[in-house]
């Protein structure tokens, strides 16, 4: 393998400054060494234990190699028909993530009364139990008040089936509507547009290995968004035998790569679909099997001319007609330009390789097609390009998710007392539902969330949050207009940060209780999808915890539990305690180390102790699936949503 000077440079600095870090490097992170094998970092004796990355919301299917309890190296589970035993930078990064000498390290309490930014809370260590005591103490408070609608629980990262413990059963039990996700500063824009147009509201898959034409439109698949191990796999292969396309106003990797660059105008993607659109109608671009045609077979768009509605009979669309004459009849190339700064020659010359390459087109629409004013529409007119050159659910096109057979922890609803029953009716306060947010993920008003608009509730009414638990998150940073938050936090009467490292937020906060770093220490059950598979991997301690951490949506919630029970309010233990059995023994939970496991073990006993035989992956047991760490389903199968089936 020929290593260039710039590679060798690149490698020097990088593993310079890991090593630094103390910890040895995984892998080399340059594309000129990216196929080394990982191997164990020094002479003791070790093992590879699988578990699943959290670096992104892939969570790939990953093993780490593990010397004398120390997490040393990481790869791909060579099991996986999603990232071929591979991992990108995120991956390899998790040893230090885990021995960050900045992580929280024990459980912390304010002594400063005083809040805001770059105050310092003057904390001093604690152990578990008086935090614990601390939070259940106000918990309690708020009940007897008849004020439990008044704690909310605030949902960073999280692990996609234990997560319901938390942020589903103790905030329901406990009586209170307010549990809000950071989805609507993630993904719940780019989600509406399949959603509102196809009735999937997801992540999609994409058939990399077929297609002809990738549009990566605001997402920069070889380094971040989902999927990037398979896409780094793949993307040379597209280069070589198709057209790589990049909608983004910054030089991504994608975008350096790609045949097409087109650096747009931020805000202006549904232009830049509309005038594509446009093209692909007026030259006769769009995809006859997917979409149909004029009755005569011969009759075309015409910029600037309606078009009679009875002469084109549509096949799995629905509307087209309508919006040709609505709105894509005037979207020139032309006109474009002068919204998005994309030369109409480009916008041409794109459209027709897309209608080219068609069927096999996948455009992939990132967050940031959507993530803007009335973004809604633009991931709308993004997606429905998929279906113009009909490429929704064919080789090579856009897919939907593959779906994991999953266990179902047992109903709460039993353990409603009628004060939790009567809280939980209250209004939530990110204003979901209202004209002005309507957060309309599938489709209903106020079914979504507005994470964002938490802090402008909290400002608008100073009583609506007297108590605030939140985890791996850091809003005051990552969501715009910080500074409200910053004013929000402050005048909150108590908050508790579960998190691995301090940031902005934790400045705010009165307890401090330091989580576990999941890749490495947690125990959980994730699923997702990508290469046309489902999956499911476990995520399990591969490492002797260094610190004196513990798991958010597991561990705590059994320990607050706990603490809950003993000061009068025993509802949640005893829904954890008696109802979580262990789908091989049948045993139930005497501690958070037995709850967290058999936490994992419900959700995952339809995969390795089904009802009936699988098409996907064979596991021998709940050892069997630890040992090999994921199951995959059967390969994708396409054209499920046609012959009108797609749900909308």
């Amino acid at each position: 393998m020929k290593l260039t000077r710039r590679a060798f440079i690149k490698a020097s600095v990088a593993t310079g400054g890991l090593l630094i870090a103390g910890v040895p490097l995984a892998q080399p992170a340059t594309s000129a060494m990216a196929r080394r094998k990982a191997k164990p970092a020094g002479p003791a004796k070790g093992e590879w234990v699988s578990t699943a990355c959290q670096g992104c919301t892939q969570w790939c299917a990953i093993q780490i190699f593990v010397q004398n309890s120390r997490a040393v190296r990481v790869r791909g589970n060579p099991l996986s028909k999603t990232n071929h035993g591979y991992v990108c930078p995120r991956g390899h990064l998790i040893p230090q993530q885990t021995y960050d000498p900045d992580r929280i390290k024990v459980p912390m309490k304010r002594t400063n009364a005083l809040k805001g930014r770059g105050i310092d809370p003057k904390f001093v260590p604690i152990t578990w139990d008086e935090a614990l005591d601390i939070v259940a103490d106000k918990l309690i408070e708020l009940r007897k008040n008849n004020e439990p609608h008044k704690f909310a629980y605030l949902r960073g990262r999280y692990s996609s089936t234990s997560t319901e413990l938390l942020y589903g059963a103790f905030t329901k039990i406990y009586g209170t509507p307010n549990a809000y996700s950071h989805s609507a500063i993630c993904a719940e824009a780019e989600k509406m547009g399949p959603g509102l147009t196809q009735g999937f509201f997801g992540y999609r898959d994409y058939d990399l290995a077929n297609t002809q034409c990738l549009v990566a439109w605001g997402t920069d698949p070889l380094a971040s968004n989902r999927m990037v191990p398979n896409t780094i796999h793949r993307f040379g292969e597209i280069l070589a035998r198709g057209t790589v396309i990049a909608v983004d106003p910054r030089l991504s990797n994608a975008a350096a790569k790609a045949h097409e660059w087109l650096p747009i105008k931020p805000g202006t993607d549904g232009a830049l679909a509309g005038a594509i659109a446009h093209v692909l109608l007026t030259e006769g671009l769009w995809n006859r099997e997917f979409v149909s045609d004029f009755l005569d077979g011969r009759k075309l768009f015409v910029g600037g001319q309606t078009v009679d509605e009875a002469a084109f009979a549509e096949k799995e669309t629905h509307g087209l007609v309508k919006w040709w004459n609505l709105e894509l009849k005037d979207r020139t190339p032309a006109w474009a330009e002068k919204e998005t700064l994309i030369p109409a020659a480009q916008t041409i010359r794109v459209a027709r390789a897309m209608g080219k390459a068609a069927p096999k087109v996948a455009v992939w629409m990132g967050p940031g097609g959507a993530m803007t004013p009335r973004g809604t529409y633009a991931a709308m007119a993004v997606h429905a390009l998929n279906g113009l050159v009909g490429s929704i659910d064919v080789e090579g096109g856009t897919l939907q998710s593959s779906s994991v057979p999953l266990g179902k922890f047992p109903s709460f609803e039993a353990y409603l007392d009628d004060t939790a029953k009567a809280a939980g009716k209250q209004k939530k306060i990110d204003g979901r539902g209202a004209k002005d947010m309507p957060a309309m993920m599938n489709a209903r008003p106020g079914s979504g969330v507005v994470t964002n608009n938490v802090a402008n509730g909290m400002l608008k009414d100073p009583g609506a949050v007297k108590v605030l638990l939140t985890s791996w998150n850091n809003f005051n940073f990552s969501c715009t207009d910080p500074a409200r938050w910053d004013k929000a936090l402050a005048r909150v009467p108590f908050f508790a940060h579960m998190v691995t490292n301090a940031s902005e937020m934790t400045q705010f906060a009165d307890v401090v209780l330091p989580a576990t770093f999941n890749s490495s220490e947690g125990f959980s059950v994730i699923t997702n999808n990508g290469n046309m598979h489902g999956y499911a991997t476990i995520q399990q301690p591969a490492a002797r915890r260094l610190w004196d951490v513990k798991q958010e949506e597991t561990e705590v919630v059994w320990l607050l539990a706990e603490k809950l029970k003993a000061k009068g309010f025993p509802n949640l233990f005893d829904h954890l305690s008696k109802e979580f059995k262990d789908p091989e023994t049948g045993a139930t939970p005497a501690n958070e180390a037995q709850f967290t496991e058999i936490a994992a073990k419900i959700s995952s006993a339809p995969l390795w102790k089904p009802k009936e035989p699988l098409k996907g992956d064979k596991l021998e047991g709940w050892a069997d699936f630890r040992k090999k760490g994921m199951y995959s389903t059967a390969k994708y199968s396409f054209k499920k949503g046609w012959g009108g089936k797609f749900n909308t």
